[in-house]
Order: structure tokens, then C-alpha cells, then sequence
């Protein structure tokens, strides 16, 4: 894998390890929404939900546009597309070593020629 994808993953991981960056992303799939209503929904500041909105931005799970005072966020598929990408090589290389181990025990054993 190239160092670019290990670090994408990294960091969208990281981003998602976090419960309510979790629940910044299932709130957004249903619609865009403001800082300020983030927030309300987190209870806590709009401080501390700007980090998380960077953390967010910087995995590119989340995308945000400023309108005067306005900022407003969206999902931005990118970041899950490059953690998807990671998972699913983990699953062909467990796949395919899960189906060597089915093949060395359905094998019957060899019996020794005496």
C-alpha cells in the first residue's frame, strides 16, 4: 500500500474513533447543517466543535462552506472511500488466508508407509 493510502486510512480512523465526530457524520448523512446546530446536537461549544469539524475535514469525511457568518457542512464521500479501499484489502488477504487454512484441513491425513 502506498504511504499516502496508510495515512488517508490513519487518519480517517482516528477521526471516526471519536463518539461524537461519529455522530457529527450520521447527523450530516441526513442533510447539511450549520456549526451552531452541530453543536446544540453535541451540547457542547461551538469551539469545541469546530476541532472536531477540522478533524473531520482533515480525514475528508466532512466538507464546510462559509456564507457571511454562516458555516455549513455536508458529507464529503472521499474520506470513506479510501477507508473502504483499506478494509476491503484487509478482507481479500484474510479471505484468501482463511481459505489456504480450509484447504490444509480439508486435506485428509497422509498415512505413513510402513
Amino acid at each position: 500500500m502506498l504511504k499516502y493510502e496508510a495515512e488517508a486510512a490513519d487518519r480517517v480512523f482516528h477521526a471516526l474513533a471519536d463518539a461524537n465526530r461519529r455522530a457529527v457524520i450520521e447527523r450530516l448523512t441526513r442533510g447539511p447543517a450549520t456549526v451552531s446546530e452541530l453543536a446544540a446536537q453535541l451540547g457542547v461549544t461551538v469551539a469545541a466543535t469546530v476541532q472536531h469539524l477540522r478533524v473531520l475535514q482533515d480525514s475528508e469525511l466532512v466538507r464546510s462552506e462559509k456564507v457571511g457568518r454562516v458555516r455549513t457542512c455536508q458529507i464529503d464521500p472521499s474520506g470513506l472511500r479510501s477507508a473502504e479501499a483499506w478494509l476491503q484489502r484487509q478482507r481479500t488477504t484474510w479471505e484468501h488466508r482463511l481459505d489456504r487454512l480450509g484447504a490444509v484441513l480439508d486435506d485428509p491425513p497422509k498415512e505413513s508407509g510402513s
